[in-house]
């Protein structure tokens, strides 16, 4: 239960989300703020059910951006501040978060990467890039334990150096569940100052704060990455070693220990784990490689270690990585056992190579995702193909209404990135003369809509934009947004009506419809169809599953 976090127990039996929601109250964190992405949700959502009781401040931002703009604020005014989201999330925020590092903002940055696209369908990004592009210091936990540790750690960092600090996750670790040691809980402070000081701004003084930047992350690279406990060396026999960092560690002591008991590897190879990937600990890498022939390196998806290493090889070292570690999809112990197995020159178990040569995939019906029983998605589909046709061009959107891209409707013809489909959706209409017609939800409107709805007004457009207001963030696990009249610690707040918005940004013209009135509906719909310019057509139907909680809720 979330409440045990705030407990002073000895330890619970928790998630890797869980871990550093309890790491951040143990660093006396006092402002959190988030635009829900999965598989960082459930801190933002424990954050969200605890808050009030910690004495956190805690929001859900409108999007990723403004989410980190509030929490550097916070942390300006000498609040300990952490913003949480997953890894494209991160690329909506890059925007301030560069000039943040060189404005020495000390803010816990959270972001879950997502290998193998459990629910991220657009690209399976690693956030590890970002760090060096924004210079700054990155922690990478490999379960739980180090979730919180590493949480703790950052908050630190970020305060001693003066200095945002990233704590990646990745998907494994956000939902893998262990026993966490817990410390002691700090007083939270929620109230700051913001002390007045001279501003400069100009291309000298940015100058200025690039090289302070670089001397900063030197000396982090010096004090933390060279001399701290987040990279460690695991002592072995043998001129073979390995590198590795985040999950692919517990799958690694997983497989060694197997092997050790088949008797297949009868010793243990040095192993060095890399928990700050960023800066990269240059100098204790090569006393690592110094006693060393032969390095593997062990990594999810892009060779970002991989590379560092081949750096600063020496002439001996032989780097092998990517040519027998699979760099898309999430890794396996498997994965793993057959790189071993490449390496030290063992036959794979016997199990392991009959499962390779007899693999079949299984005999089950295909199962293709779908909409809810009862989804006001369904609805609004049916009633747009209806008017529309199916050979109309239609844009989506980041949601739920992604799943109009398969049977039944089968409609969507482009999926890119929150906001996107509108934005398409115009350019395309300028390019072809066509109507298009784009697909976006409630809080994905609210997130990036709006500047691509003024976008095409501004331009004069032909399009028709669906907003589709299901009361809810519902995809990522029904959580508020500027639309339904609650805050993220269930406060009431005014409620931001599509429709409104729409007009006020220009829109040509503007429906409203209740898509579970079906046939009234289809008549909007034909209407708003034979319009030029730019159109909005708000579809309103409250997600099914988010309206038995809230009945629940209020006990009806």
């Amino acid at each position: 239960m979330p409440n045990n976090l705030l407990k002073n127990m000895k330890e619970d039996f928790i998630f890797g989300n869980e871990a550093v929601v309890r790491g951040a109250l143990e660093a006396g964190v006092g402002f959190v703020s988030s635009y829900p992405g999965t598989p960082a949700s459930e801190i933002a959502d424990t954050f969200s059910q605890i808050s009030k009781d910690a004495g956190v401040y805690f929001e859900y931002s409108t999007n990723e951006k403004v989410a980190l703009e509030a929490a550097a604020g916070a942390a300006f005014s000498k609040i300990k501040s952490m913003t949480i989201m997953k890894h494209y999330g991160l690329n909506v925020a890059l925007d301030s978060l560069m000039p943040l590092v060189y404005l020495e903002c000390p803010l816990v940055v959270v972001v879950a990467d997502d290998p193998g696209c459990f629910s991220s369908v657009q690209t399976e990004e690693d956030t590890r890039h970002i760090s060096d592009l924004a210079k700054i210091p990155t922690l990478n936990p490999a379960n739980p334990q180090e979730a919180k540790e590493m949480t703790m750690k950052a908050f630190a960092i970020a305060e001693k150096y003066q200095i945002p600090v990233l704590v990646r996750m990745t998907t494994r670790v956000c939902y893998s569940r262990s026993r966490v040691n817990f410390g002691k809980l700090l007083e939270i402070k929620n109230k700051g100052i913001w002390q007045k000081k001279e501003f400069q701004l100009g291309a000298s003084q940015t100058l200025k704060l690039h090289q302070k930047t670089i001397d900063k992350i030197a000396l982090i690279r010096e004090e933390v990455s060279e001399k701290g406990n987040l990279n460690f060396i695991e002592r072995g026999e043998g001129r073979i070693g390995i590198v590795t960092t985040g999950v692919s560690c517990e799958y690694l002591k997983e497989v060694l220990n197997s092997l050790n008991q088949l008797k297949l590897l009868n010793f243990k190879p040095p192993i060095l784990k890399i928990g700050m990937s960023y800066p990269f600990p240059v100098d204790f890498v090569k006393n690592f490689l110094k006693s060393l022939d032969k390095v593997l390196v062990i990594e999810e998806n892009d060779p970002i270690i991989e590379n560092e290493l081949r750096k600063i090889t020496m002439a001996n070292n032989e780097i092998i990585g990517k040519e027998v570690v699979p760099e898309v999809g999430e890794l396996g112990p498997e994965n793993i056992e057959i790189a071993l197995s490449k390496i030290f020159g063992f036959k794979i178990p016997e199990n392991l190579q009959q499962n390779i040569e007899k693999f079949d995939q299984p005999k089950i019906p295909f199962r293709i995702p779908y909409w809810c029983p009862g989804c006001p998605h369904r609805e609004t589909f049916k009633a747009i193909k209806q008017v529309f046709g199916p050979d109309a061009i239609y844009g989506g959107d980041i949601g739920c209404y992604m799943i109009g891209a398969y049977p039944p409707a089968k409609m969507l013809d482009y999926v890119v990135s929150m906001g996107a489909g509108t934005g398409i959706a115009h350019g395309i209409s300028k390019s072809t003369q066509k109507k298009i017609v784009a697909f976006i939800g409630d809080s994905t409107f609210f997130h990036a809509g709006i500047p691509a709805l003024i976008n095409a007004v501004f331009n004069k457009s032909n399009l028709l934009i669906v907003a589709l207001d299901n009361r809810c963030t519902a995809m990522t696990g029904h959580q508020p947004h500027p639309g339904t009249g609650l805050t993220g610690q269930d406060e009431k707040t005014k409620e931001l009506k599509i429709e409104e918005i729409a007009k006020a940004c220009g829109a040509d013209n503007v429906e409203v419809i209740n898509v579970y009135d079906y046939q009234k509906s289809v008549e909007k719909i034909k209407k708003i169809a034979q319009k030029d310019g730019v159109s909005v057509l708000v579809a309103k139907g409250e997600c099914v599953i988010y309206k038995k909680k809230r009945l629940k809720k209020e006990r009806q």
